[in-house]
């Protein structure tokens, strides 16, 4: 009779998988992500089933953990506009610790890594929408969520190409001054 997979055990290896994708990137191969959490490829295969169904699982958890981190910095805070709000979120985004996730799931839109999560970059729109929605209410402009979502993006995408972010920074102080 065989072993039975541990749920500690896979909950301990996708935590430490996790930490390395967002670190490293999504790899290639297991190899790094087996070194990573100190197992072995086949062990990662045995929990996981595929290198696919664990690179889908790390994608899951690492986006989990953003829209937490994410959903945290777009709340609502009663007590200051919602301007400085965004201007803050923008920083951590653009930062060291919001870096690892932008990263991370850049891959899926450049690359055949978007066969792991289908549908990704719609949902990684959309779900930004109603927090933002809910802090512009706060100025009474919850229409311009798209438009907000849209040069966020967009200046993250200029910021990962050039890599200027005094430049990508001011663009955003720019457009935050035109909301409030």
């Amino acid at each position: 009779m065989g072993r039975r997979p541990r749920p500690e055990i896979k909950e301990r290896l996708l935590e430490a998988c996790t930490d390395h994708a967002l670190d490293q990137g999504l790899p290639d191969r297991l190899e790094p992500l087996a070194r990573a959490a100190g197992t072995s490829a086949r062990m990662l295969i045995y929990h996981f089933g595929t290198r696919d169904a664990l690179l889908s699982a790390v994608l899951e958890r690492a986006r989990q953990q953003q829209l937490a981190t994410f959903g945290e910095l777009l709340r609502v805070r009663p007590d200051e506009p919602y301007t400085v709000t965004l201007a803050r979120a923008w920083a951590f985004m653009t930062g060291p610790d919001g870096k690892p996730y932008l990263r991370m799931f850049g891959q899926l839109r450049e690359n055949a890594a978007q066969r792991l999560w289908p549908g990704f970059r719609r949902v990684a729109t959309t779900d930004w929408l109603g927090p933002l929605e809910d802090g512009l209410r706060g100025i009474d402009r919850p229409e311009l969520a798209t438009l907000v979502l849209a040069v966020i993006r967009g200046l993250l995408m200029d910021l990962e190409a050039t890599a200027d972010r005094g430049r990508a920074d001011r663009a955003f102080a720019q457009f935050l001054s035109t909301l409030a």
